[in-house]
């Protein structure tokens, strides 16, 4: 009897999304550096970054002055990145120094795309971060990108100001915008507002000075973040902005309550008048709905676990 040999049908490989490619992020040791990383090695880039001089580096990491318009062309050179991330600049908004905002957030970017548009292998997508500060203090409830902006401050100006400087580009390169709103997560510094919440009621403070207390925020995890740029990277058409959120507002009050429940214990809240802006955007919430359209539903956690993760660490 001769037997004939059978070949069981084998899975297909799936290759992963990055697998082969380069990825380059500006700002690589700054807080949403961190977890870009993360994903975007997940998925099989091999990741390169920038870090500000006196950073820590490594193998693959190039301390450059997005400022340094010779510096930055030779890091890009060297890189020829398949996708970039560009996350570096001046993300606080009561920076003091106005002219570093602008020289850093407009010129640093123009910088980065001359030296994209000048190297030999082509980037297939270059996500440029801008913010939803851009929106200022909308009319409408829930903000979308069809909104016209109406920046509040220098902060906001600097990134509106970038995205327009950025059409300049865009015939020569597949830049796509992100304006992300308001997020938070582990290793944020205490100087914006969520992390310095959670640092209170981690050393159970009795007392906390805020601001306006009527702000109204929409805040989203880190790490949902960094998955959606990683996903806009991939997918996302040339030319197109969207807003990255949760789609729901959160008061200052409501965090408050959050966190005493967490840390099981009341704080008293002062209102410090230095900490109020007299330009401050009042409410700010976004509509999710094109990102959803494009990649799907974010992994989104309820921010009370997001808070509970940042008191835990």
């Amino acid at each position: 009897m001769i037997r004939i040999a059978t070949h069981e049908p084998q899975p297909a490989v799936t290759r992963r999304e990055g697998e082969g490619k380069r990825a380059l992020i500006t700002g690589l040791r700054g807080f949403t550096g961190y977890y870009l990383e993360r994903e975007l090695a997940a998925a099989g880039y091999r990741v390169f970054g920038t870090a500000m001089p006196g950073e820590a580096t490594g193998p693959d990491v190039f301390p450059v002055d997005l400022c340094n318009r010779d510096a930055l062309a030779a890091v890009v050179e060297q890189v020829q990145p398949d996708v970039v991330a560009h996350l570096a600049g001046i993300a606080f908004v009561p920076h003091v120094n106005a002219e570093q905002i602008y020289r850093v957030n407009v010129a640093g970017t123009r910088n980065l795309l001359e030296a994209l548009a000048g190297v030999a292998h082509p980037a297939s997508a270059v996500l440029l971060a801008s913010s939803a500060n851009i929106y200022g203090n909308a009319s409408v409830p829930v903000i979308d990108e069809r909104v016209a902006p109406a920046p509040a401050n220098d902060y906001a100006v600097s990134k509106l100001a970038m995205e327009y400087m950025a059409r300049l580009w865009m015939d020569k390169l597949p830049i796509v915008i992100a304006r992300p709103f308001n997020y938070t997560g582990v290793g944020q510094g205490e100087n914006f507002l969520l992390p310095k919440i959670v640092a209170h009621f981690k050393r159970r403070a009795p007392r906390i000075e805020l601001g306006n207390l009527a702000i109204a925020r929409d805040f989203s995890d880190v790490r949902m973040v960094a998955a959606s740029y990683r996903r806009l990277l991939a997918t996302a058409p040339a030319g197109e902005a969207f807003n990255v959120c949760s789609g729901h507002s959160h008061s200052l009050a409501n965090l408050i309550d959050m966190m005493s429940d967490i840390a099981g214990y009341r704080i008293q809240v002062c209102v410090n008048p230095a900490f109020v802006r007299s330009n401050e955007v009042q409410s700010l919430v976004g509509s999710n709905a094109k990102l959803r359209a494009l990649i799907g539903a974010p992994e989104q956690p309820p921010l009370v676990e997001t808070l509970r993760w940042m008191y835990e660490a």
